[in-house]
């Protein structure tokens, strides 16, 4: 009874996770946990590195903006370093960014876009640490490489789950922005 009880906690864990609004996107490539996606231009709230970067943003949504909106959780959350400027971004919904976007109360969150483009994009599983993202970001990059993309600009790294999801069944990704219109 406590294994049918688990199992069912996981899949209503992941399920409601999958109800969490991901930007829409076209795949234009698949081979295995490797895709090149189309993606549109998207808003992002944003913090640098430190510490409380996610109570930031989580507090931009919860109605710290000059709004006081609440304004729904998204995912991917979006990780970046970019040569020592790291960073944390939450997409802003799409039913918000068709409007006027509030702007945060909090110094340390900026609004920020990211350009529409195509994206090299490895899917994997597991805990968010630098292993697990190096080891990804190596594959997505051998990838690349034999598929002969050229690469433009850092890594973003993407985590779908909230952290009481089991790390064996999260859904991260590591993309990299890749030139032209023909994968």
């Amino acid at each position: 009874m406590k294994t049918l009880a688990a199992f069912l906690g996981v899949g209503m864990m992941t399920v409601s996770a999958m109800a969490t609004e991901i930007p829409d996107y076209k795949v234009l490539v698949t081979d295995g946990k490797f895709e090149v996606r189309d993606y549109p231009a998207l808003t992002l709230v944003r913090t640098a590195a430190g510490e409380g970067d996610f109570m930031r943003l989580f507090g931009y949504i919860s109605g710290g903006n000059e709004a006081d909106e609440k304004i729904a959780m998204t995912a991917p959350v979006l990780m970046k370093d970019e040569g020592g400027e790291s960073g944390m971004s939450f997409i802003v919904p799409r039913d918000v960014a068709a409007g006027k976007v509030p702007a945060p109360k909090d110094a340390a969150v900026t609004m920020d876009d990211l350009p529409a483009g195509h994206f090299a994009v490895y899917r994997y599983s597991g805990g968010r640490n630098q292993s697990n993202e190096q080891e990804a970001l190596g594959k997505l990059r051998a990838w690349v490489e034999s598929r002969q993309l050229q690469v433009e600009g850092e890594p973003l790294f993407g985590y779908y789950d909230p952290p009481w999801i089991p790390t064996f069944l999260r859904r991260n990704e590591v993309m990299l922005r890749v030139a032209g219109t023909q994968p």
